[in-house]
């Protein structure tokens, strides 16, 4: 009984003689094993990977990609080749010429998608566009990125006056109607562009056309006003860091300081943003180019075939359908794609 009692006194100074017997191979292999040491990055896409629907977007981006960027390549048809004698065909439909040839033996890939009423392949057709509203959406995302970050980087990090004056510039920013400076930059940057368009090495101009280069214009001087509202604030929390006060003492300048150090931890956030970026933006192309301010003819857009197709909707349906869905699935799936890079590259979503 006193032997208890002395065990269960907490006071008491005695030793237990139980917690010195030696350990058994099972604690000592427990004990040496340590967790492996992972880097941020390996960390959030060990936590991606365990999102399945995250996955499954990725998965159908990597089809789309796949589809708009690489199929055309091998693909029997041409976006811009008119055919005689195939207009408006009804999908795996051929032309009287086409059933002559198959008649003498020669093989001729069907029309998936049927043709359109200037008889060139709607399968095609509809790849293109998504390539053209893809990248859209990538290239308006990779200006967005940079000037975002960086110009919200410098303001939030030297705060005060120059904070408060850049930022004054952003809520300017935020008041001016992007459509109206798309109509007005394509009218006033037509005539200019059509004579570079004729100077050796600038034959792309006629290809892409005015409306396009307006809009990667508003994108790069108006779009990235979020982006810079997001990095600031992440800034404005990191540069409060004991690393960064560290850094300085260090005598590092205020450039490395923003880009080694604070940019670099601000990274999650930056992957995330710009993916969800990328929807936006195509969506905005595709909404612009059904308006007709998008890529200039023969060259298609989603938006450009879901117009054209408004004429002859309850003929063709489908004309409308293929591009529709088209935007409908990337739209879906890099959101579904954003939210999951959240999810895995927020550290206060890591639980």
């Amino acid at each position: 009984m006193e032997e208890n009692k002395i065990k269960k006194n907490n006071l008491s100074l005695q030793l237990n003689v139980d917690d010195f017997v030696p350990a058994t191979a099972d604690e000592k292999l427990s004990i040496v094993k340590e967790r492996e040491s992972v880097s941020f990055f390996k960390d959030g896409m060990r936590r991606f990977r365990k999102n399945k629907i995250a996955m499954g977007a990725l998965i159908v981006v990597l089809i789309i990609l796949f589809l708009a960027f690489i199929v055309p390549i091998f693909y029997p048809y041409s976006y811009d080749v008119q055919m005689k004698g195939a207009e408006r065909l009804a999908p795996m439909q051929y032309s009287e010429a086409e059933l002559e040839l198959i008649a003498q033996g020669e093989k001729v890939f069907p029309h998936i998608l049927g043709t359109d009423q200037n008889g060139r392949d709607y399968a095609i057709r509809v790849m293109m566009g998504a390539r053209v509203s893809l990248t859209v959406g990538i290239v308006a995302s990779a200006l967005i990125l940079i000037i975002g970050a960086t110009y919200g980087a410098i303001a939030g990090y030297f705060g005060g006056k120059i904070d408060l004056f850049m930022m004054r510039i952003v809520d300017m920013l935020y008041t001016v109607p992007d459509v109206l400076i798309i109509i007005l930059l394509a009218s006033t940057l037509k005539y200019p562009l059509e004579k570079l368009s004729t100077l050796p090495g600038f034959s792309w101009i006629t290809v892409i056309g005015p409306n396009m280069i307006s809009m990667f214009l508003v994108f790069g001087l108006l779009y990235w006003v979020g982006m810079a509202r997001i990095v600031r604030g992440q800034i404005m929390i990191l540069k409060q860091s004991e690393y960064v006060t560290a850094a300085k003492a260090l005598g590092a300048g205020n450039g490395r300081i923003i880009r080694k150090h604070l940019l670099t931890n601000c990274i999650g956030t930056l992957i995330v943003t710009t993916t969800l970026q990328i929807p936006s933006s195509i969506f905005t192309e595709s909404f612009l180019s059904f308006l007709g301010l998008g890529v200039q003819a023969p060259m298609p857009s989603l938006g450009s075939l879901a117009s054209n197709a408004l004429n002859g909707m309850q003929s063709y349906p489908l004309r409308l359908f293929a591009p529709a869905f088209m935007i409908f699935i990337i739209i879906l799936s890099f959101n579904l794609l954003g939210d999951g890079l959240r999810d895995a590259f927020d550290p206060k979503l890591k639980n």
